[in-house]
C-alpha cells in the first residue's frame, strides 16, 4: 500500500474519531462534517492506490462509483453512502435553519466506520 494510501486512511480514522468527540459534546452539524469527510478521505486512498487523483470532491465520488460501484469492485452503497453523506454536510456546514438531525450523523458514523474496514480489507486483499 502506498504510504500516501496510508495517511489518508489515518486521516479518515481520525476524522472518525473526532466526529464522534465532538457529536458527543452536542456539535451534531460538525461532527456530521467530519464523518462525510472520513468518507471522502477513504473514497481518496482508494482511487490514489489505483494511480488516480482528483480535485474536487464531485470528481472523487464520480469516479469512486466509475471505479468500485459499477464494477462491484466494493460494494455499490459506499457509493451511496459518499452521496447522501456530502448531501447531509452541505446542509450541516452551510444550509440556514436546516440542521442535520442526531440520527443522521449516528448513520454517516456507521457509514464511515463500515467503509474504513471494507477498504482496509479490500486494500489488503490486492497488494
Amino acid at each position: 500500500m502506498k504510504p500516501e494510501v496510508e495517511e489518508l486512511l489515518d486521516k479518515a480514522r481520525r476524522s472518525i474519531k473526532t466526529a464522534q468527540k465532538i457529536f458527543k459534546d452536542g456539535e451534531v452539524d460538525f461532527a456530521g462534517s467530519r464523518a462525510y469527510y472520513a468518507l471522502f478521505y477513504i473514497a481518496e486512498a482508494l482511487l490514489l492506490e489505483r494511480g488516480l487523483a482528483f480535485s474536487s470532491h464531485s470528481a472523487v465520488i464520480a469516479n469512486f462509483g466509475k471505479e468500485f460501484a459499477r464494477t462491484q469492485t466494493l460494494n455499490p452503497k459506499f457509493h451511496n453512502y459518499l452521496i447522501k453523506a456530502q448531501d447531509r454536510r452541505n446542509i450541516g456546514d452551510y444550509a440556514i435553519g436546516s440542521h442535520l438531525t442526531e440520527d443522521e450523523v449516528r448513520e454517516m458514523l456507521d457509514w464511515a466506520k463500515e467503509f474504513l474496514k471494507a477498504a482496509k480489507i479490500f486494500l489488503t486483499h490486492t497488494i
